[in-house]
């Protein structure tokens, strides 16, 4: 059976919600970040970790996703089997790892991005991750007018999608104020009942 080894709170959450949105049995184990069971199957001690019946292991939320919509093409999670479909899923996967969760980095870390261990000095690199990451939701936004997902159809990206749109809601002053397309489609993934029932599996 598929195995998923996720921390609540952490982009886990996506192939945690594509692993219910396919129907297929797999086991989900909560772990600590570097945390002796985490590194036990991931030295690097990271989430999400994916384990195959066979012992084969996978990490990366974007290779997991990616790995996971071509598994199982009956769930049609893809986004689409032509060439330009597949770039362009390829195209947000990459967007999201590269560009909207490493705006994040400065939020979650501030200590990383400055030689200065004062408040103040904290404080700006924060103020500068909330500015990275507007500037990504923005182009979120834009891209998703006149449309409810992100590649046309729900696909694994709009999970993806998910966890970072929960972080710059609770992290990022005013949330997603002024980016009405960001937060419709949030809304439509809060709504769904696989995903409420991961949500609330990961609060238990």
């Amino acid at each position: 059976m598929t195995t998923l080894f996720y921390a609540p709170g952490a982009c886990s959450l996506a192939p945690h919600i594509v692993l219910e949105w396919i129907g297929a049995p797999y086991e989900s184990v909560k772990v600590g970040f570097g945390s002796k069971e985490l590194l036990a199957v991931n030295p690097a001690g990271s989430v999400p970790t994916l384990r195959e019946e066979d012992g084969w292991l996978l990490n990366q939320c974007g290779a997991i996703l990616d790995y996971l919509a071509g598994k199982h093409p009956e769930a049609g999670l893809s986004g689409g089997d032509s060439l330009r479909e597949k770039a362009e899923a390829h195209r947000w996967s990459a967007f999201f790892t590269s560009d909207m969760h490493a705006a994040f980095w400065p939020i979650f870390l501030p200590q990383r991005y400055t030689t200065d261990a004062g408040d103040e000095a904290k404080q700006a690199v924060i103020e500068a991750g909330h500015a990275l990451v507007r500037k990504q939701l923005g182009l979120l936004d834009a891209h998703l007018n006149g449309q409810k997902w992100i590649l046309g159809q729900r696909s694994v990206i709009d999970a993806y999608a998910f966890p970072m749109i929960r972080w710059a809601i609770r992290m990022v002053p005013n949330g997603l104020a002024g980016h009405a397309n960001v937060q419709a489609l949030h809304d439509r993934l809060a709504a769904d009942k696989d995903v409420q029932k991961i949500l609330d599996r990961e609060a238990s």
